[in-house]
């Protein structure tokens, strides 16, 4: 059973006429026939597919995937197709396909997570730019053209531009712009800063050494912020150097938990 492509009035010339073969699709039951005469008006629509997909080509994605996608878009659309709605399989197929290939950007694409009125924004931005980038050569537009020719408003505008930044991403390892020694973006990233932490925990500890005994006080000083061993505290202070580990242990365990616990 072969599909018939016949030529007639239509707005694309790659559109043939399967109206018969749908019905006749409608009308089998599920088994190899239907299987292979699906596949036949699959094959038959398949130059329109590939069609849209050229369309969204040089936005980072290879032709061949685009065209992988919009098959599978229009696979979708023959097997969803109900030709008793009355609408023309094309007026059907044409936005599933088309919103398979938005999806497949949209979930394996972008980089960042954009919401899709970012997303469309930044469609928009994006061929406002390119147009008026070919009426006026030389320059790239400005924020209140884009947003005059796109009928957009310029924070809109910006919003967008900002968006078209986060498709796509700089490799770590990619040289500075204007670096001559050869300086990767990672070089010049910070990390974290382990004295932050130390700051807060000095902080939080302040008013718990406030209500400790002056030599306990003298002690921790001494071992913690005068580098002393044990042995010559016990010396300074005339005490035993078991006292002053015994004393230290006590303190530490003492501040550690009225710290932890919080004001009262």
């Amino acid at each position: 059973m072969r599909v018939t492509v016949r030529s007639k009035q239509h707005p694309h010339d790659d559109a043939p006429d399967t109206a018969a073969a749908f019905e006749r699709l409608a009308a089998l039951p599920e088994g190899p026939h239907r299987d292979a005469l699906r596949d036949e008006i699959v094959q038959a629509w398949l130059p329109m597919a590939d069609r849209i997909a050229t369309q969204y080509r040089g936005r980072g994605e290879s032709i061949e995937d685009l065209c992988q996608v919009a098959a599978l878009g229009l696979v979708k659309a023959v097997a969803r197709y109900d030709p008793d709605r009355g609408c023309a399989f094309e007026s059907y197929a044409i936005p599933t396909i088309t919103g398979e290939i938005k999806r497949h950007f949209r979930d394996h694409m972008w980089v960042l997570h954009v919401p899709r009125r970012v997303q469309d924004l930044r469609n928009r931005v994006r061929v406002a730019e390119k147009e008026l980038s070919q009426s006026a050569p030389g320059r790239r537009p400005t924020v209140a053209e884009i947003a005059a020719y796109a009928r957009m408003s310029e924070d809109d505008v910006r919003v967008g531009l900002e968006a078209l930044d986060s498709f796509t991403a700089l490799s770590l390892d990619a040289e500075l712009p204007g670096s001559e020694d050869g300086y990767a973006l990672g070089d010049v990233l910070g990390e974290p800063d382990a004295g932050f932490d130390l700051v807060v925990d000095r902080e939080a500890v302040k008013p718990c050494l406030r209500e400790l005994p002056e030599r306990e006080r003298t002690i921790l000083y001494l071992r913690f912020f005068g580098g002393m061993t044990q042995s010559r505290i016990a010396q300074q202070l005339g005490i035993s150097q078991m006292h002053v580990s015994r004393l230290l242990s006590a303190c530490c365990t003492e501040l550690r938990e009225k710290a932890l616990a919080g004001p009262a």
